[in-house]
């Protein structure tokens, strides 16, 4: 049971992770668009990023914490490390920067967001962060 629980907690996150990776690419694009008064552009992507965030992106968190969440049920002995202790850290973090893109997702839907292009760009950068730090603290148990 518990390796079922593994394999479709990694097939979420890495789902999750593909829609944190290029929602805020979106927001680039959107953006840029809005810049260059690119209006048929800007509701393609409106639509693109509603569909990503409602279909896929909230439904693969919501498996990775369900999965994840029954995991460490099965195994409670891993809360008791360190490294677990940063990784439900990281993993709260990305929660929170998912909500953030709801934020700007509803922002951009109704032309009020002021962020350029350029901020979005190192908004995307952080979940490339927080992949590796859960990656390496999964695999390594460093603590």
């Amino acid at each position: 049971m518990y390796l079922w629980l593994k394999a479709l907690h990694l097939m979420g996150m890495v789902t999750w992770f593909a829609a944190l990776f290029y929602l805020p690419r979106l927001y680039v694009y959107h953006a840029m668009a809005r810049d260059r008064g690119e209006q048929q552009a800007i509701e393609h992507f409106k639509v693109m990023e509603r569909k990503l965030y409602r279909g896929i992106m909230t439904p693969s968190m919501i498996a990775v914490l369900v999965f994840g969440g029954l995991m460490l049920a099965l195994s409670p002995g891993w809360l008791g490390q360190g490294w677990m202790h940063v990784k439900l850290l990281m993993v709260l973090l990305l929660v929170g920067y998912h909500h953030v893109c709801l934020i700007y997702l509803k922002q951009l839907a109704e032309a009020r967001c002021t962020k350029s292009h350029v901020f979005f760009r190192w908004f995307n950068e952080m979940p490339v962060i927080a992949l590796l730090v859960i990656v390496l603290l999964a695999v390594l148990k460093p603590f």
